[in-house]
């Protein structure tokens, strides 16, 4: 979480009209993050489906904002207040695992020439990813099954 603030006090401060997700502009992204913080289970799960949607399609497909909204998944993985914290870090796995496009560049490099390079908007998540791991050791201490089992999975995400 933001140092001594409350959680998500620096959404507000990332430019999300310049960003796209799925949908086109991932101005909708804040409301999906504050209702998964606030909101009750039912609310939170099905704002972060949505979300996932957004920036992790199918659970491996990344867009621009994915890497500006990380920070945020890493500190509403950590807050007890959260009601699918599970989900949350299993997003934060499929996002560092996230290969497609750069696969994808491999075999046809003419990608890399793209206006908008999915290539570096993968990276750029994955490394949003990376850049937090040593907060994972907080994840599972004293957590439910469910917890454990996805920081678990995302731990081996990370070392890939």
């Amino acid at each position: 979480m933001a140092a001594g603030g409350p959680p998500l006090s620096s959404v507000g401060q990332v430019p999300w009209h310049e960003f796209k997700d799925s949908t086109g502009s991932a101005e909708g992204i804040p409301l999906l993050l504050h209702t998964i913080a606030w909101g009750d289970e039912h609310a939170a799960r099905r704002a972060l489906a949505e979300l996932r949607e957004r920036i992790c399609q199918y659970g491996f497909i990344v867009e621009q904002a994915t890497a500006a909204t990380v920070p945020f998944l890493w500190e509403l993985a950590q807050s007890p207040r959260v009601t699918c914290r599970a989900q949350i870090i299993e997003l934060l796995g499929s996002i560092a695992a996230a290969r497609q496009w750069e696969d994808t560049a491999a075999v046809y490099p003419k990608l890399l020439n793209h206006r908008e390079n999915h290539v570096v908007w993968e990276r750029a998540a994955r490394e949003a990813v990376q850049s937090r791991r040593a907060l994972v050791c907080r994840l599972a201490v004293g957590e439910s099954a469910e917890i454990a089992r996805a920081t678990k999975e995302l731990v081996r995400a990370l070392g890939d």
